[in-house]
């Protein structure tokens, strides 16, 4: 099976999974149980799975944020509300907001039913050992709708990719801020003002961390990326792709690309319709 078929199917299904973060339906079923807009409802919903853990089980996990900064909301959210409050609410956030974006008609489409078949089949697949958000998540029930069964595929399809990809930074050597300065560079990702708000850098970590990654050869005097950068990445995403290929190994190569066919669709809806801000993306 050709080694990117899975990084082309993770990118095709992913969106599906993080639009809910920027969406206003999300929002407010985390702000209805009392959490704080922003940092606190991330980083509570995406732990939630995990259990009612504090501040070094999220630094871990997450791997980007500073910790000082999660340990200003955990565990404090778990005082306001519990982890299976917070699972149902992203829940309920994902399903409208996923009304919102795709329309009814595509939630009832038999594209819908085979997509999400076929995530679950991929995801089901997955190696739980080393990969505690993958595994947090898979031992959550799979939703009846088909298109909150897609959803929670594609978390645990993120995530276990996200596991891995954690895994290639550290043999890669970079820390948390770094790959975060890194990849910034290269104006994939969102603005580095987003990235120092949401994980919690200020602007100092943030330009001592671009000065090593200079001291290192893998950024110029610019801010861009050397050869020598782009090299390093390349390196980390091939093993994420090798740390990866189990669910899509199990799904066989002909499924996999159907699944990335019927998730581009919808993720291209999603994007149309607005899911993704433009102008929180980009270098700088």
């Amino acid at each position: 099976m050709d080694a990117t078929a899975g990084r082309r199917c993770h990118n095709a299904v992913s969106p599906l999974h993080s639009a809910v973060y920027f969406a206003p339906e999300y929002r407010g079923e985390l702000a209805a149980l009392g959490l704080e807009p922003g940092p606190m409802s991330y980083l509570a919903g995406r732990a939630a799975p995990l259990g009612a853990v504090g501040a070094g089980a999220v630094t871990a996990t997450f791997y980007n944020f500073d910790h000082a900064h999660v340990a200003r909301y955990m565990p404090a959210a778990w005082t306001v509300t519990t982890p299976e409050a917070v699972l149902a609410a992203r829940l309920r956030g994902a399903d409208r907001t996923l009304r919102r974006l795709l329309g009814e008609k595509a939630l009832v489409s038999e594209e819908m039913a085979e997509a999400a078949g076929l995530a679950l089949r991929a995801a089901g697949a997955g190696r739980r050992e080393g990969r505690p958000l993958y595994a947090a998540n898979a031992a959550l029930p799979v939703p009846a709708e088909p298109h909150l069964a897609l959803w929670h595929a594609a978390t645990l399809l993120r995530e276990h990719r996200g596991d891995g990809h954690l895994a290639a930074l550290a043999v890669a050597g970079l820390s948390g801020i770094e790959a975060l300065v890194l990849h910034n560079a290269t104006g994939e990702t969102v603005t580095s003002a987003v990235l120092k708000q949401t994980r919690g850098w200020s602007a100092a970590q943030w330009a001592a961390a671009a000065d090593r990654l200079r001291e290192r050869g893998l950024l110029d005097d610019a801010g861009d990326v050397t050869e020598a950068g782009a090299a390093l990445r390349g390196d980390a995403e091939t093993l994420t792709d090798r740390l990866d290929a189990a669910p899509y190994d199990h799904l066989g190569p002909a499924a996999t690309a159907r699944l990335t066919e019927l998730a581009g669709g919808f993720t291209r809806l999603v994007r149309a319709a607005g899911a993704f801000p433009p102008e929180l993306f980009g270098k700088g």
